[in-house]
């Protein structure tokens, strides 16, 4: 099968006089004036490049259908206006989407559409079983051995398949006390070895308040590792700054970061230096992905996903099937096409390229693979 246009894409993103200010020696005399004092500006907050970008990213969908000169009329797709999980999506994304075409597998995970509206049966607000495992506030003991750690409930990007669209963060955040209930929870039961931080998106949160709160782990001693779930590396890659990397390989716990990209095109060469400064920094670089109808639910899309991830130092982990969350279901792919499409990557991809395909189910144990009919 010859590559799409897409994974065509994919190859070519990654391809890649200061005057004194002393005082005179000689103190003034009685007739001498002296000079008038003058008020010195108060230093002003400098945000980092990465919060600059991110204030200005877009928020209108009829906007970014004309950055990307998509009429809609003419397309065939109806934007959803005034929705509550509002369109938000950083420019450098948008410079990744292929002007003129509506299909685009970047442009759809983030534009709102009118089908959002639509109920469907069997689709939930809370579709993975959040609430109920819930130990403390923003605190989520679903596995054994490793907690969630609900950091903040801000994103860089509104994905429109997002799990947690429908989440109260406002009731269900473990800052909201500057972490008092969740470090305790944490540091009373010596089963934990794992914090997983997620959101939203733990990476948009400064990196002073990211430091604080490893500091506050690393102090927990049988905590091993610290892992965060993010979308940031890929959406807005200047997030991995100095800054960053400094708090991260400074901590006693081995950091792994799984990113969440589900096509090439979203790997430039942006992307590739920023998971170099992460690699750099001593982190494991995994990948999730959701399987998405019209976005990556061939195998062309697939397997260039894989190979432009390695080619990073990023290890394929997840292939997820769509959480059943309220207002996603026009992305659905049946578990029939998904176990081919995994079994065609297989024939296709040696086997650490090929990521495991799951399902969350509220109450199991652990992720569900799907690989095997039944």
């Amino acid at each position: 099968m010859p590559p799409t246009r897409h994974v065509l894409q994919c190859l070519e993103n990654t391809l890649l006089p200061i005057e004194s200010d002393r005082s005179p020696t000689t103190p003034p005399g009685p007739l001498t004036k002296r000079p008038p004092m003058i008020a010195q500006p108060q230093p002003r907050f400098q945000p980092a490049a990465w919060q600059q970008a991110l204030a200005d990213a877009v928020s209108n969908p009829l906007e970014l259908l004309r950055m990307l000169e998509v009429d809609p009329m003419e397309a065939g797709i109806r934007p959803l206006l005034g929705s509550a999980f509002r369109q938000r999506v950083p420019r450098s994304f948008v410079a990744r989407m292929r002007k003129g075409d509506p299909g685009d597998p970047l442009l759809r995970q983030v534009l709102p559409l009118a089908a959002e509206d639509e109920v469907t049966p069997g689709y939930l607000t809370d579709p993975v079983g959040d609430l109920n495992a819930e130990a403390v506030p923003g605190v989520l003991h679903k596995y054994s051995g490793r907690v969630l750690f609900i950091a903040t409930g801000a994103c860089a990007v509104h994905c429109r398949y997002c799990f947690r669209r429908h989440f109260p963060y406002g009731d269900s955040h473990a800052a909201t006390d500057r972490w008092t209930q969740a470090l305790a929870y944490l540091s009373g039961d010596t089963s934990i070895t794992e914090v997983i931080l997620s959101g939203g998106d733990p990476l948009s949160l400064t990196d002073a308040r990211l430091a604080e709160l490893s500091a506050r782990l690393d102090a927990i001693p049988h905590l091993r590792r610290l892992r965060l779930h993010t979308r940031l590396p890929v959406v807005l890659p200047e997030r991995v700054d100095e800054s960053l990397t400094g708090w991260l390989a400074a901590s006693r716990l081995k950091p792994v970061i799984v990113i969440h990209a589900n096509h090439c095109n979203e790997i430039d060469a942006a992307v590739g230096m920023a998971m170099r400064r992460l690699r750099d920094a001593g982190v494991m670089l995994l990948n999730q992905s959701v399987l998405l109808k019209g976005v990556n639910d061939d195998v062309v899309a697939l397997a260039g996903l894989s190979e432009a991830l390695i080619d990073n130092g990023v290890l394929p982990y997840y292939l997820h099937q769509l959480d059943p969350v309220q207002g996603a279901a026009h992305f659905a792919v049946s578990d029939a096409t998904a176990r081919r499409l995994v079994t065609a990557l297989r024939d296709r991809l040696p086997g650490y390229l090929v990521p495991r395909l799951v399902r969350e189910i509220p109450g199991a144990p652990a992720k569900q693979p799907l690989e095997r009919a039944g």
